[in-house]
Parts: C-alpha cells; structure tokens; sequence
C-alpha cells in the first residue's frame, strides 16, 4: 500500500481531504492508498443526516467548529488537531469486504502497541468497550473509499457539546453521554500522536506518493462541491408523514414522505446508515407515483436486491419500517 502525501505542509479544512480522498480515486493508478490528516476543531455528518438533527449549530458557530457533510453514511462526529483522520482508498466494487478488511487492519495496528482493539457493530473500533476508532465508506466506480477517526487525544467535552446524538442511538449502546460512550488512545500508549502517526505509516505502507501542484490544483476544484449551502445543509422537501425507527445492524431510519390521495409524491431517507449502491436510483425514485401501500410498494420493490443498497438491510425490513410495523 502507497502513502499519499502533500508536498507542503499547511493547515487545510477538512473539504480538501474530502476531495483529496476523491482525487487519489478517480485519478492514480490501481492500487491501494492511505494518508493520515489532521483538523482545526470541526463536526463531519453523513451524507443522509440532517445538520440540525446532528449537531449543535449555535454551538459550533460561538466556538469556531467548523461544519461539513461528507459522502459516505454514517454518524456524526468530531474531529480536532488531537484527532487523526485515516483514509483508505483500493481498487474494488466490494465496499462490504474492503470495510470488514479495513478494520481489522486498524485493529491490527493497534494491537501491535499492545492495545487490546476490537472490532464491533457497524463501524467502530472499541478498546475497554468505549470507541476509540468511527468509520464509514462509499464507493465510486471501480474505486471504494474508508474514513474514520482515531482519537488520540481528542477534546471529548466539545465533541459532547458540538454534535447531538439521538437517545435512540445512546440507549442501544448502553451508554448515557458521549463521554462514557468513548475513550482515547493516549491513555494505551506511551508514543506521541507525531511518534504514533509514524509508527502506522511504517506497519502499513511500503511505499509513497507525493502529489505536485497540478495535483492540488485539481482536489480544489473537487473541494468546492463540498462548500456549498445546499451540500452541506441539504434540501428538505415538504412532507405530510414522518416514521423513524432504529434497526439493529443497520442503524437509524427516519423517512419524510409527501402522500397524495393515497399516492406516494416525495420521499426523503435521512439516517446514519450506510449506502453499498446508489439509493437514489435503485430505491428512491422507483417508488415515487406508486400507491402507498405494503403490497404496492413490495410489489414496485419486487426485483430490487435491497443489501445492495443499504448495508444489512432486508427488503421486509424496510417496508415494515416505511408502514410502522
């Protein structure tokens, strides 16, 4: 696996390493690729989350947090200078597998240090049954991408203060407040986040790539996607039904429906779930105009293989949640 470095060092958002994520996709050759990064305090929500559902947006702008939405699913998180950022990027169309098996690269790593990681749930890595590790993926053609937090030393009282999750989502953790719900690696390990960094680098890299201007150039313009209002906070229809309900496995369903004369005209999924397809044209647009009933929409969803749109969910799942039952 090849690291991907910048050829200066300099602060930069968190939309560059967003884009820049996307750039080493689309554009190097076929290979496996890693680079670590590193943020001014900020709050990163999912693709599918609404920005005033997940984060205290008052909050954020008193104490200069800065705020953004990426393209993966997920949750919501935290991120400062006391937090590493990984980034995963390899050459397939299995985004399951490539996930499973970026996790428990990181839970190698750990391990390596003498840090009794585990994997668990969906998406975290634990250590004493706290979360010490978040992460998410999406996929581009030919390419899948993984993200996530280490937290070294992160400020656990802002992350608590800046981002608001659910009680729902508390409760199946068996946590009552972020603070219980997460630890950080500074309390397993005797290496600086400078000496730590270093250390992942060499267990996991055999090689480097060191991007040129014209490079930079090209993630700026990918990051100006990511900067604008209507990405970051997201287009919300008008709506007559709402259902939420959290599905073990798979995460937290919250569907905005408009209904006319018994006929489904809009529908908008908001959840920290993962996508493994493209919801928007193999689920969502299919069922706009059907009639909103379990047999018609079973019936519209008859040849939709669903766990190849959303991570562990069935197509009785589903349906069972959008009629409440």
């Amino acid at each position: 696996m090849k690291y991907v470095a910048l050829p200066t060092e300099e602060s930069r958002k968190l939309s560059f390493y967003l884009a820049m994520e996307e750039y080493v996709a689309r554009h190097l050759v076929a290979d496996d690729y890693f680079f670590m990064w590193q943020v001014r305090p900020t709050v990163i929500f999912g693709r599918n989350q609404l920005i005033d559902t997940e984060v205290d947006v008052e909050y954020c702008r008193r104490n200069s947090i800065e705020m953004y939405r990426r393209k993966s699913g997920g949750g919501c998180v935290y991120a400062d200078l006391d937090n590493i950022m990984f980034s995963y990027i390899t050459p397939t169309s299995n985004v399951n597998f490539t996930f499973d098996r970026y996790m428990l690269m990181v839970e190698h790593t750990l391990r390596k240090l003498g840090v009794d990681a585990r994997t668990t749930g969906r998406n975290d890595i634990l250590v004493d049954g706290k979360k010490i590790s978040g992460n998410a993926f999406y996929h581009l053609p030919d390419r899948s991408i993984v993200h996530g937090t280490m937290l070294y030393n992160t400020d656990v009282e802002r992350m608590a203060l800046s981002t608001t999750p659910s009680d729902a989502k508390l409760k199946s953790k068996g946590v009552e407040s972020v603070r219980q719900h997460v630890t950080t690696l500074n309390r397993y390990i005797s290496l600086s986040i400078e000496e730590f960094k270093q250390f992942v680098r060499k267990d996991l890299c055999d090689g480097e790539v060191v991007l040129d201007e014209t490079a930079i150039q090209q993630i700026k313009e990918i990051e100006r996607t990511y900067l604008t209002d209507e990405f970051i906070y997201g287009h919300n229809p008008a709506y007559t039904a709402v259902v939420k309900r959290r599905i073990e496995g798979v995460g937290e369903f919250e569907a905005r429906m408009e209904l006319r004369d018994g006929v489904l005209k809009k529908l908008n999924l908001i959840g920290d779930y993962f996508l493994v397809g493209d919801i928007d044209t193999a689920l969502l647009q299919p069922l706009i105009g059907v009639a909103f009933s379990p047999e018609a929409v079973a019936e519209r969803l008859s040849d939709v293989k669903m766990e190849n749109i959303i991570m562990n969910l069935s197509k009785q799942q589903f349906i069972n949640f959008l009629f409440d039952k």
